[in-house]
């Protein structure tokens, strides 16, 4: 399979600069593969799309202010970005810097924190945090949510609070998982209201999130991995659902990893471990029957995992449809529902 051929047209227009004006307003384009039928709705409404046999699963990942400005002690302006933290004040970091840091560098950020630069990484950085007060309190104090490279303006207040899943709780992930910014504290009752089951998992959502498919063929890619969990209770709660018969709706992309990257022998395994996981048409899901996800970039891998559910193909046509009928793409954007 070609790259080019998960390309499409996408209006600069289409693409979200900031969250509707209240959490839940998205607009929801719903396909059925059973019927091949479009419907379009909006997500308010998605609850009356199952049943009580049915299971949705999140991710319950928080976003870190992982974005801190600073200088270089020779004065050079630099830029962090805070990938994972490794053990206590060692972390594994991006830098945006005129000249790339040497070991030993020293680094002052927000005016509030100091670095040191312990070795090169590959693509990335190790560094030693320390600061005056708490560490973890200061960065979450001075540090700014990382917004996607797509949207085109610095952090402002309303991003603490729309770049976050209501249900967010493990600190780790430097980008939302965004099928999730849909749910309301309201929608989440009314789940469970209907007899609907919840389940959550942590898959902490790394930058390659971000990377683009570079290669011809999609199979050369070089798929980034991220750090998940899913529990005991949650792997038994959803192997039950499969036994009886019900769907499991896995809440965006990285849920729908997680789980694949779980499964074994025939049910979904507790685990912690990384994932490397690549998901495209060809890839068979044995754990996911349904999925709720935003609108994805052009030749990117979270396009692919969605082709792989419902064809390459019948995406193309689902895609046209949402840029025709002016859906608003990417994570500020509307969502979509394949049943």
């Amino acid at each position: 399979m070609k790259t080019d051929d998960f390309d499409y047209f996408l209006p600069e227009k289409l693409i979200a600069q900031f969250p509707p004006g209240e959490r839940g307003d998205s607009r929801l384009l719903v396909f059925n593969r059973n019927s091949n039928r479009i419907i379009h709705s909006h997500f308010s409404e998605i609850t009356g799309f199952f049943n009580n046999k049915d299971m949705l699963v999140f991710n319950n990942t928080r976003v870190i202010p992982a974005r801190l400005f600073g200088k270089k002690e020779s004065g050079g302006k630099i830029e962090v970005l805070l990938v994972r933290e490794l053990e206590d004040g060692l972390w594994e970091a991006m830098i945006k810097a005129s000249n790339s840091p040497s070991a030993g560098v020293k680094l002052k950020l927000e005016d509030e924190i100091d670095a040191v630069v312990l070795k090169k990484k590959d693509n990335t950085f190790i560094l030693r945090l320390e600061s005056r007060n708490n560490l973890k309190d200061t960065i979450n104090r001075v540090g700014k949510i990382p917004l996607p490279p797509y949207i085109k303006r610095e952090e402002s207040s309303i991003d603490r609070e729309r770049y976050q899943n209501v249900f967010a709780r493990k600190d780790g992930a430097v980008a939302a998982p965004t099928a999730g910014l849909h749910f309301t504290d309201d929608i989440l009752n009314e789940i469970s209201e209907g007899g609907i089951k919840k389940e959550m998992i942590t898959l902490h959502v790394g930058p390659g999130t971000f990377k683009p498919v570079r290669t011809e063929n999609i199979e050369d890619h070089d798929m980034h991995r991220e750090y998940f969990e899913v529990p005991e209770t949650a792997a038994g709660r959803i192997n039950d659902v499969k036994i009886s018969g019900g769907r499991i709706v896995a809440v965006g992309t990285t849920v729908a990893r997680a789980l694949e990257s779980s499964y074994s022998k025939g049910k979904v395994l507790p685990k912690k471990d990384w994932t490397g996981i690549f998901i495209h048409p060809g890839c068979r899901m044995n754990v996911v029957d349904c999925l709720v996800t935003n609108f994805h970039l052009p030749k990117s891998t979270l396009l692919m995992l969605v082709a792989a559910m419902v064809g390459t193909e019948k995406l193309k046509e689902i895609y046209n449809e949402a840029v025709a009928n002016k859906y608003r793409f990417f994570s500020y954007g509307d969502a979509m529902l394949i049943l």
